[in-house]
């Protein structure tokens, strides 16, 4: 799953420590227009023009655009909002969310993770263990003094209306499926399941047909986006390769747990075909996305930090090369997700939440 549960342990140490604030528009005759201690923006982020606070309170995290980017569909598990964990809420891309609440489209019960927006701009697929209980299901944060994800047996991949109507079910093998996410084509969707025994990679039709698994290798691959014109397929992936690191992946496996604390990007085109790894930087590289061109990848790291933060955006090429920081936040950025035109980037930070927990969505005005 493309969690933030080990982020919510570091923020509550670590978090910034101004309170929440609107920006002001800067005027043109201003050197920067959102740069400063007392801004959202940190003086180093160059490719922010602008940048606004959608949510304010909870963990809020992986919003993405509908199709016209009129809306964002996201996870939170905002107890002012009614719920006890992740279940997913729709919002307006122009529109901020403390007090006023969102309309919940998930069933409300279980857990949630990985909406996505389908083509029509009135439906959207996403994770759910609601078939599995009502009640939250468990979460493991260690085992053995380690961190880990739990991989839920009960996730199964819904598509529901904007009124939170249930339409299809698209997944219904035993074991884990989530993490699904739809070609900007409108064709194809991927997802992450255990349905081989090990968590690969599959692509499906949009109503669930043809599914053909594109990874094979050992190790916990997740996280997937197609390219802009959904030729290519980018994701994380752990690869344990000693006798030690399989044993241990493949004892955490079998009690439905995975570690993501080293992880590496991978690309391939859509069929699974020239698998290529394009990060090799140690610790935790995740959450990857094409840049609108297709050629660069913006993704969350923690390759720099000695103590597991903070997490920042980087871009790096296609083909693994030009690596560079593009934010400098304290704690965490991470979950980022250009809009369709490629003016605008949703993201999660730690950044203003007034010293608590919270993780909160933001809208940054792109330039470049």
């Amino acid at each position: 799953m493309r969690k933030i549960l080990l982020f919510i342990a570091i923020s509550a140490v670590f978090s910034c420590k101004s309170d929440p604030k609107k920006t002001e528009t800067a005027t043109e005759t201003e050197t920067s227009l959102m740069a400063g201690s007392d801004t959202l923006i940190y003086p180093e982020e160059k490719y922010f023009k602008s940048l606004r606070q959608v949510t304010f309170g909870g963990n809020n995290a992986e919003a993405y655009w509908s199709f016209d980017d009129s809306m964002l569909i996201f996870q939170s598990d905002y107890q002012k909002w009614g719920v006890e964990c992740d279940q997913i809420f729709l919002a307006n891309a122009d529109e901020e969310y403390g007090d006023v609440t969102p309309p919940m489209v998930s069933t409300g019960m279980g857990r949630t993770t990985c909406s996505y927006f389908l083509p029509d701009n009135k439906h959207i697929v996403y994770g759910s263990t609601h078939q599995g209980g009502e009640a939250c299901p468990e979460v493991p944060l260690r085992s053995n003094g380690n961190y880990v994800w739990p991989v839920y047996d009960t996730f199964d991949i819904f598509v529901a209306d904007l009124e939170g109507n249930i339409t299809a079910q698209l997944t219904d093998t035993p074991g884990y499926d989530a993490e699904a996410t739809v070609s900007p084509k409108g064709d194809k969707i991927v997802f992450t399941s255990m349905r081989s025994g090990d968590l690969e990679l599959y692509t499906m039709n949009l109503d669930g047909s043809d599914v053909k698994q594109i990874t094979d290798e050992l190790g916990y691959d997740g996280g997937a986006f197609f390219s802009p014109d959904g030729s290519k397929i980018v994701f994380r992936a752990s690869r344990p390769k000693t006798e030690a690191e399989i044993a241990e992946y493949k004892d955490l496996l079998s009690r439905g747990l995975v570690e993501p604390t080293n992880m590496e990007l991978f690309i391939c085109d859509a069929d699974g075909s020239n698998l290529k790894q394009i990060t090799f930087l140690g610790n935790a590289n995740w959450c990857p996305y094409f840049h609108p061109s297709g050629k660069k990848i913006l993704f969350s790291s923690n390759f720099e930090a000695e103590r597991g933060f903070p997490f920042n955006l980087y871009f790096i090429d296609i083909d693994g090369k030009n690596l560079e920081r593009v934010t400098h936040g304290k704690t965490f950025d991470a979950f980022p997700v250009f809009s369709n035109d490629g003016k605008y980037l949703a993201f999660s930070s730690n950044r203003n939440n007034g010293g608590t927990r919270d993780t909160n969505l933001f809208i940054a005005e792109w330039q470049e």
